[in-house]
């Protein structure tokens, strides 16, 4: 499936912003099962920008400069891209939970790509016992690694209430735990909290899923916005395999990534330094369109 994906966000300062320095993690990464076609990056109404290095984690990385004036800054991200992933299935020879870890551990490879990276906590995402004994009443140690996986992600899916209002972008994972409330984000660091306490590689993605959903089917949580799932690696022949708690399925078809670490602070779409005064409102609107709509 072809996508044509359209992410912009505006700032409204409250008074004029004389410098700004922004990293911009939008363009999606190379990874297997999508294929980037095309990417603009367009700023208004002016900025410099220039590629950087990715600290951490698997983006693709700009920097942006404001050095005039502005009360008004949209920063619009537009990609075309192919998606050709196929639905993970378990199987009974797949390897358990304690194999992977066993695996992982083992794990020479220094890449960002490798497991050894998201095996432990990370600035946002701490050992916690509560979240840990919760998530390992589906993880036991002899069960096989998909068959654990996609079970945690359908009872997130089910005990947890999708509710923006209850938690903030830089809530901690205990808190929306105790609360069995969040969105994607809040959702995904509980599940990887839970996966890590396991012994099992982790990671946090950063991404989109399709805005309108295929001929009789629901549309998917999240679809309005950059979403948020979790990448768990199943050990060297399955690899890094997608999961959403959010709406309790595999990473498919219908997710495009954009980025990937050891949680939000290492991917956010944007951070960066602001110099002026007063407030700021933020607004930001995603769409991803399949060409087929597009055409229809």
């Amino acid at each position: 499936m072809m996508y044509d994906i359209r992410h912009v966000t505006r700032f409204d300062y409250a008074s004029s912003v004389r410098f700004a320095r922004c990293n911009l993690r939008l363009k999606p990464i190379a990874w297997p099962g999508q294929t980037l076609i095309d990417y603009r990056l367009v700023i208004s109404p002016s900025g410099r920008t220039f590629p950087a290095r990715a600290e951490a984690g698997l983006a693709n990385v700009v920097r942006l400069v404001v050095e005039e004036p502005v009360k008004h800054l949209t920063i619009e991200s537009l990609s075309r891209i192919e998606v050709d992933r196929l639905v993970p299935v378990p199987q009974p020879g797949d390897p358990t939970l304690a194999k992977v870890a066993e695996t992982a551990r083992a794990s020479r490879d220094p890449s960002a790509s490798g497991p050894a990276a998201y095996l432990f906590p990370s600035p946002r995402i701490a050992l916690d016992r509560d979240i840990a004994a919760y998530c390992a009443q589906d993880l036991q140690p002899d069960r096989p690694v998909l068959e654990a996986g996609i079970a945690l992600a359908q009872r997130i899916r089910r005990e947890f209430k999708f509710d923006p209002e209850a938690t903030l972008i830089d809530t901690p994972p205990h808190e929306a735990f105790e609360k069995r409330a969040g969105v994607c984000q809040d959702l995904a660091q509980i599940m990887i909290t839970g996966l890590r306490a396991a012994g099992l590689p982790a990671a946090y993605v950063s991404g989109y899923i399709r805005t309108i959903p295929p001929p009789g089917k629901k549309r998917l949580v999240g679809a309005d916005a950059t979403h948020a799932w979790v990448l768990i690696w199943a050990g060297a022949e399955l690899g890094w395999v997608g999961v959403d708690p959010t709406n309790g399925i595999w990473m498919a078809g219908d997710h495009i990534i954009m980025a990937i670490g050891r949680d939000y602070g290492d991917i956010a779409p944007i951070d960066g330094i602001v110099l002026g005064a007063g407030a700021q409102k933020l607004d930001v609107s995603v769409d991803v369109a399949p060409l087929e709509a597009i055409a229809a």
